[in-house]
């Protein structure tokens, strides 16, 4: 089963790297491109641009690693407030470290890392020890006053001149960071300030995937971006220096444009002459151009919408959050016309509840078919909703147990009385691991055990906020998952297994 397609990866592999190397001949000897996002598991792209592959980014940079190195740039006080990315579950240091072997894993040369904003912070002169010790080049980037805005000061030896020159050995330098304020773009306009000294004729470019420059400013994958950003203020508008120079109307967010003019005088100051004329002319980004069915891409991006919703929601309710988030994706859905209802496994996840009494789940396969999940003795919803799946995906009968109770009951006492859980119903981690062991013996079992990868893609919805842990399992089977902003119980800590 596959899900209707919007995007045309291939084409897209394909126009984007020829795009960057485009950009690198522009200037002669070296591009540096800041790279916004995620390079890669980009699966809000991959949403919203039905087609668009996770890994496509580092697919596409793939073509180019010959020519590529690698410079990732951390913000020191990211490491002193022990900052993390929530999808993760892991701060930013260690996601630095994970960013270095993933690169490496895939034959990428990692040349740097580059620690911004330093002051001497003990966290910070200890990561780069561990970095050093790991054979990583480190180097140091300090804070500098009046940056971004008093550019003759920034562009001179008390501003970029005392930052240390990272050395880099090849034509692309990608500059990409574990999270957003890293200083991507301080580090770019900082290397060509000292490239400049040395003769070097170096450029920059930015890599972002969203908002769509070519895309109107209310088109539905616009919008999704915006519910995405919603709790960093960045707003989608229509960039008025593209318009002035060359009477096209593209798309841009607000901080690009807000900062547009000191960064085009600072790239002046730095190489003596005016590159770009607008935020859009800075990009690289052909995703735009590899739509090709803007009717499955629209409804995908109103889609994301619905579910940024119910994450906001659930982010306030754990204090990650403040209201506003939730108020701005409303008036987001308000503009696409679209509800809750617009979320088919919403209703039929909240009617299974109704019926049942107990909190259930709803899950939508890719052809459409529904398949919902309640609350057992033995299994909470969202394993009992996946192992329905199976059921249905393999053409077994409802009636047939495919794991015996005798499987599950020794796993639930090992969970209450030697592991300390106070759930003994088993989620989706601990109903495939059983299903996998009863496969061993039972055909059938195995037969659903096969039915896995028919998974992906696939729409769930939960009457309850699950843990971040089956959120996360589930995420890794491909499907996407929403749930209402309520515990099971009114418990402190209502995630505990």
């Amino acid at each position: 089963m596959q899900r209707k397609i919007g995007f045309d990866n291939n084409k897209y592999l394909e126009m984007q790297s020829a795009k960057i190397l485009e950009r690198v001949s522009q200037f002669g000897d070296k591009l540096y491109l800041e790279f916004g996002g995620k390079l890669f598991d980009d699966y809000h792209a991959a949403r919203v641009l039905p087609g668009f592959e996770p890994d496509s980014k580092i697919k596409m940079l793939s073509q180019l690693k010959d020519h590529a190195e690698i410079l990732i740039a951390i913000n020191v006080s990211d490491i002193e407030k022990n900052k993390y990315r929530s999808d993760l579950g892991i701060t930013y240091d260690i996601e630095v470290l994970r960013l270095i072997e993933i690169f490496r894993t895939k034959g990428f040369y990692v040349g740097s890392v580059v620690l911004t904003r330093f002051n001497n912070q003990p966290s910070a002169v200890a990561f780069q020890k561990r970095l050093e010790m790991l054979g990583v080049k480190v180097y140091r980037h300090y804070p500098i006053d009046g940056y971004p805005s008093e550019v003759e000061k920034i562009v001179s030896e008390e501003g970029f001149g005392k930052n240390e020159y990272v050395v880099t050995t090849r034509p692309l330098v990608v500059v990409t960071a574990p999270g957003p304020g890293s200083g991507k773009m301080a580090t770019c306009l900082s290397q060509l300030y000292h490239e400049n000294k040395r003769n070097v004729k170096a450029g920059y470019a930015k890599y972002e995937t969203f908002p769509v420059w070519n895309l109107p400013l209310n088109h539905p994958v616009n919008v999704a971006y915006e519910a995405a950003t919603a709790d960093l203020d960045d707003v989608n508008m229509l960039d008025p220096f593209h318009m002035e120079a060359y009477g096209v109307a593209t798309v841009n967010y607000n901080r690009d444009v807000e900062v547009f003019p000191v960064l085009s005088a600072t790239l002046n100051k730095i190489m003596g002459k005016t590159i770009y004329k607008s935020p859009t002319d800075m990009g690289v980004n052909m995703a735009g151009h590899c739509i090709v069915d803007d009717d499955v891409v629209q409804e995908a991006s109103r889609q994301e919408v619905i579910r940024r919703y119910y994450n906001a929601q659930i982010d306030v309710k754990k204090g990650l959050a403040n209201k506003e988030v939730v108020s701005k994706i409303e008036i987001l859905m308000q503009k696409l016309q679209i509800g809750i209802n617009d979320r088919e496994v919403v209703k039929a996840a909240l009617d299974k509840e109704a019926i049942t009494g107990s909190p259930a789940c709803a899950l939508q396969l890719p052809d459409g078919t529904m398949v919902t999940g309640k609350t057992s003795d033995l299994l909470g919803s969202a394993a009992a909703t996946i192992l329905n799946a199976l059921k249905v995906l393999g053409n077994i009968d409802d009636s047939i147990d495919l794991i015996s109770s005798t499987v599950i009951q020794p796993i639930q006492e090992l969970k209450v009385n030697h592991m300390g859980a106070q759930n003994p119903r088993l989620h989706p981690e601990e109903i495939l691991m059983a299903l996998a062991v009863s496969a061993v013996t039972n055909p059938m079992a195995k037969h659903a055990l096969g039915q896995l990868s028919n998974l992906k893609c696939a729409q769930m919805h939960s009457t309850v906020t699950l843990s971040n842990a089956d959120s996360r399992y589930l995420k890794k089977l491909g499907i996407d998952v929403t749930c209402e902003p309520k515990s099971k119980t009114d418990a402190l800590f209502p995630n505990a297994k």
